[in-house]
């Protein structure tokens, strides 16, 4: 059953002054006068808060990249997301930052009260948010981001804060590992993983795969690290890390409703439409019916068909850029991947499995195989995609090459469907140098090469200036993606 949060900002945490925007002396002494602020909140109310905000910040995070990978598109020509212009990301630094504020209150009341499994799941939390920051600036504020009294903090570098994830990553794993805590996770606070322990422990070993497959471009890759954590963590799609509590509903569905009523967003990139539809690898994929919805146009025969938005160039069919024609398609809240219920995806089976399968390719063909097929099962079964449609597209040749014919570009491609709508996809894009096939600069780009970065938040730059990384342009690849 689907609960409802109607806060989720059960608690606002004075560690967060530095790095959040606008913020002052005269408010964190309101906050310590307020009568009616709470002055220390219990360990549930800050897992709930907590866990929301991780699934909201999935959202945020995914929504934001979703047209530098080509999942989405805009309607209107030479959109700035589209074409790499930039654009102020104060908002989602913000959330990310007010998140782990709220987790590292969470640890210090783990700490102080002596559980582990809090400790643990605040771990893993802390690392989740961190590697999306990680990940999108580089360097950012960490080991000096919870001092209260200091609102200028340093930057810590980009290989700084990938190593500060995994150390929470691997702290998490011990505090988790522990079966004698005496104050266990509060069930209907955990809006992830229901105060379900050993599925947390596996979501910290998968994040853990997660983060060291990431270095396979650097000379501190460990393929047998990524297989050791994919070997301790998800077993089906039953262990999925998501969050399913809303408001109203899912945010996708949001999108995707907001678009019924002629509100111009959620519009599928013609990259990931051709990448399903049969044109770009002439294999018609069943998953795209449970992406997208087909569209239909009344006396056109060309339609049905399922056709998408090329980015930069706005929509190339109906001309009127009002969305009153369904001749493209859009994010569907039919989807089981985006409906009102769906779960906003943190980490899945399916990206485990992809990540076993490029991890072990060079070294065991036949264990790669068998995972790289595994994902596309579990990620079609996530989908609901017909039992007979699946084994149709499993079996066919284009798919099933056999352990001696596979490939890294046939893992990535079936990863890119995978890992639809999440922040991961972006990292993925990046080391695999935006390879796939007939994958192209949006029309009208600002930059000459793939953006492999964003700029630094106004509201940052206006707080911390001094501190904040000068003349870093959005084709400056992070320290993992050389």
């Amino acid at each position: 059953m689907m609960h409802k949060i109607y806060k989720y900002s059960l608690i606002l945490v004075t560690g967060a002054a530095l790095t959040l925007q606008g913020c002052s002396k005269e408010y964190f002494d309101e906050l310590s006068t307020n009568p009616n602020q709470v002055s220390e909140a219990t360990l549930p109310a800050l897992l709930s808060t907590t866990t929301a905000k991780a699934g909201l910040n999935t959202f945020t995070v995914g929504s934001n990249i979703a047209p530098y990978v080509q999942y989405t598109a805009n309607p209107a020509a030479s959109s700035a997301s589209d074409i790499y212009e930039t654009i102020d990301f104060t908002g989602m630094w913000d959330a990310l930052y007010f998140a782990m504020a709220d987790v590292n209150e969470l640890k210090k009341q783990a700490v102080k009260q002596g559980s582990s499994e809090y400790l643990g799941v605040a771990n893993v939390l802390m690392a989740y948010n961190l590697m999306m920051v990680n990940n999108l600036w580089g360097a950012a504020p960490f080991s000096e981001a919870f001092n209260a009294s200091n609102f200028t903090p340093k930057y810590d570098s980009d290989q700084a804060l990938h190593t500060a994830s995994l150390t929470l990553l691997d702290e998490a794993i011990t505090e988790l590992g522990k079966t004698t805590a005496t104050i266990k996770l509060a069930a209907a606070s955990d809006l992830i993983h229901a105060g379900d322990r050993t599925k947390w422990l596996k979501t910290a070993q998968g994040l853990k795969a997660r983060i060291l497959i990431k270095t396979s471009k650097t000379t501190t890759f460990n393929a047998s690290s990524v297989l050791t954590a994919v070997g301790s963590s998800y077993s089906s799609n039953a262990d999925d890390a998501g969050m399913a509590t809303f408001v109203l509903r899912n945010n996708w569905a949001t999108v995707s409703r907001n678009n019924a009523s002629l509100t111009l967003g959620g519009w599928l990139s013609e990259q990931f439409v051709d990448h399903l539809n049969g044109k770009t690898y002439g294999l018609f994929d069943p998953r795209i019916k449970k992406i997208t919805d087909v569209t239909v146009v009344p006396g056109n025969p060309s339609y049905p068909q399922y056709i998408g938005t090329v980015n930069g160039a706005g929509n190339r069919t109906n001309g009127s850029f009002n969305n009153t024609t369904k001749d493209e398609n859009y994010i569907s809240f039919n989807s089981p991947w985006t409906s009102d219920t769906s779960p906003l995806l943190i980490m899945t089976f399916a990206e485990l499995k992809f990540i076993e399968a490029e991890a072990a390719l060079a070294t065991d063909p036949s264990r790669a195989y068998t995972a790289y097929l595994a994902g596309i099962r579990a990620n079609m079964d996530k989908l609901l995609v017909p039992a007979s449609e699946r084994d149709a597209y499993l079996a066919d040749a284009r798919v099933a090459v056999g352990a001696a014919n596979l490939t890294k570009d046939l893992i990535f491609k079936e990863k890119y469907v995978a890992t639809y709508l999440n922040p991961e996809a972006f990292n993925d894009a990046r080391r695999y140098d935006f390879k796939y096939k007939d994958f192209t600069l949006p029309q009208n780009a600002v930059l000459s090469t793939f953006i492999r970065r964003i700029d630094y938040p106004l509201g940052e730059r206006s707080k911390n200036g001094t501190n904040v990384p000068a003349g870093v342009a959005r084709t400056t690849k992070l320290w993992w993606d050389q």
